[in-house]
């Protein structure tokens, strides 16, 4: 039967959680009382996650896929793999770590039910460290006044889409991505619910500091032109101020005779131009680089194996690699 619910999982060195997470998963879908299924996709982890997730697929291998990667490729990319292998009118992103309990993905669902086709969430009080829940609120205000996309929690991965933004999305061949903002920009009818949030049931958060500025670079560029325009408009905003500044001290010099007294603050002023400069030449190379990238067309990721249930095979593993195992843009 097609499953109607797709529920999308990327995996990364997530060993010590995953016997919970099959334990709350499995029982919070059978309980919604829908077809579904249930993508599991292992991004190059370096622990017992593959062996753990070939074993639970053993155990349901009606509900269960996986895919594997052969190499870390990121979560995003992960997420887009899983989104080509769904099968389902409703697909639900979940991160492995039960921070998002899975009790809660019925919530999703029949707010999709109501007409929206992609539902995002809110976590109702972060368990987060206190300097991670500022920078995050902090980076999602100027990231919406940036890219005029409207995502009040863009850190949180329990969302929900409909088959049209499923199949919008895998018809982009992006290579940095920011998948929530890239679904949002193709979505009819979007809309947020508020959800539970808990702390992370084991091992250690996957995301760094430079990772998190990573993504917030792909999104900011990925999204919008706003900061290379900001700093065409600062450059002609400085330009003119450096003219007004070489009138002003023309006039100083005939006016008042040469003096050495302002050499210091001219050098400050020179330093001051000199790292917007800079700062602009960074940005600047931020979205050269993204299109050089994009440019040498490589796969964004390879597809290793793929473990599903072939029907008539005696529940037997089909472990053949498909031909059709790059995705290209």
């Amino acid at each position: 039967m097609k499953p109607e619910l797709s529920v999308v999982i990327p995996i990364y060195n997530e060993e010590a959680g995953l016997a919970a997470l099959f334990a709350r998963l499995y029982p919070a879908l059978d309980k919604i009382g829908i077809p579904y299924e249930i993508v599991f996709v292992n991004d190059g982890s370096r622990d017992n996650s593959v062996a753990i997730l070939a074993e639970q697929f053993r155990a349901r291998p009606d509900v269960t896929r996986v895919v594997l990667f052969n190499g870390n490729y990121g979560q995003h990319m992960a997420i887009l793999a899983g989104f080509e292998a769904t099968r389902g009118e409703i697909t639900v992103t979940l991160d492995a770590d039960l921070q998002n309990p899975p009790e809660e993905i019925h919530k999703l669902v029949e707010k999709m039910r109501e007409g929206y086709d992609y539902v995002g969430s809110i976590r109702r009080k972060r368990q987060d460290s206190a300097w991670r829940t500022i920078a995050s609120k902090a980076m999602n205000r100027l990231r919406e006044r940036i890219t005029n996309i409207k995502i009040t929690d863009q850190g949180n991965m329990l969302r929900a889409y409909g088959r049209n933004v499923i199949d919008l999305v895998n018809q982009c061949g992006e290579v940095n991505t920011f998948v929530p903002a890239l679904a949002y920009k193709f979505a009819r009818k979007p809309t947020e619910i508020i959800v539970e949030h808990e702390e992370r049931a084991a091992g250690e958060s996957k995301y760094s500091l430079y990772s998190l500025i990573r993504l917030n670079f792909d999104l900011v560029t990925g999204f919008s032109l706003v900061p290379l325009q900001m700093f065409s408009m600062l450059g002609m905003m400085m330009s003119l101020a450096s003219a007004l500044l070489v009138v002003m001290l023309l006039i100083r010099r005939f006016a008042l005779g040469a003096e050495a007294e302002g050499v210091f603050t001219l050098f400050a002023i020179a330093f001051f131009f000199m790292g917007v400069i800079l700062f602009g030449i960074g940005l600047l190379g931020e979205y050269v680089g993204r299109i050089f990238q994009q440019v040498r067309a490589r796969p964004r990721y390879v597809v290793q194996t793929i473990l599903q249930h072939t029907p008539g095979k005696d529940e037997q593993l089909d472990l053949a690699v498909e031909k059709r195992q790059v995705s290209r843009s």
